[in-house]
């Protein structure tokens, strides 16, 4: 079978078309024709090899020719950060937390947060680019931002719940204390701020353990990816 190392998003394979982003990629800048083959991802686990039939009106048609099943998951780990001032230090969070295969993203507006909205989807563009990069299928959900107060007293259930600040914590552990293969984790990252010391109580009353990720006082990004890959690198044992 011959093989394409063209890889592209498409949230519905069998509709038979990429989206107008996509396939002016596929045309423009790749060149890729009718006949030619693409590997096509849904961010859902699928994987597909297809044929291109059309490249009309800024629209790839294509049909599927073989599909490959994978035994891959998504990194069974939620980050819930808050997200930096400056969109960038926060896109470079999410693009490689995706490549390291996170599974979920709750960002959230705390007491020190710097920035008060989000616009997810320009966020989410920068997960798929990820996605293609690393030859993960699964791509990572990223809500909405909401209170702090709200993720904390959300029942995760059958999650080891952690919480990573600055503060004097004679309950701090170590990650590897706490997190196993076997239980799926959610990890509350603060702002450059930190936590209030109100927003660490509040956390540990609804089940959140205190962890320790180190002596350095870290960027709010920084803390989020070191996070995901001591998870990462449990899990690739």
């Amino acid at each position: 079978m011959m093989k394409s190392k063209h890889t592209f998003f498409c949230k519905d394979i069998n509709f038979g078309i990429l989206d107008e982003g996509e396939s002016m990629h596929a045309t423009k800048v790749m060149r890729l024709q009718e006949g030619d083959l693409m590997n096509l991802i849904d961010g859902k686990g699928r994987l597909a090899q297809v044929k291109i039939t059309s490249t009309q009106k800024k629209e790839v048609g294509f049909d599927v020719v073989h599909e490959e099943t994978t035994d891959q998951h998504p990194l069974p780990v939620t980050i819930a950060i808050a997200p930096t001032k400056n969109i960038d230090r926060f896109s470079f969070f999410i693009e490689k937390c995706t490549e390291m295969g996170i599974k979920e993203v709750v960002p959230f507006e705390s007491s020190n947060s710097e920035r008060k909205r989000l616009r997810i989807d320009k966020v989410q563009k920068v997960a798929v680019g990820a996605l293609k990069q690393s030859g993960n299928l699964y791509l990572p959900e990223v809500h909405e931002l909401r209170a702090f107060s709200e993720v904390v007293k959300k029942d995760y259930k059958n999650h080891v719940k952690l919480i990573a600040h600055c503060e004097e914590d004679s309950d701090k552990k170590s990650m590897a204390d706490l997190v196993n293969v076997d239980e799926p984790c959610i990890i509350l990252i603060g702002p450059e701020g930190d936590f209030s010391p109100e927003e660490i109580n509040l956390a540990k009353e609804n089940g959140f353990q205190p962890i320790s990720l180190g002596n350095s006082r870290l960027r709010t990004e920084t803390a989020g990816i070191l996070a995901c890959h001591n998870v990462y690198l449990l899990h690739s044992v």
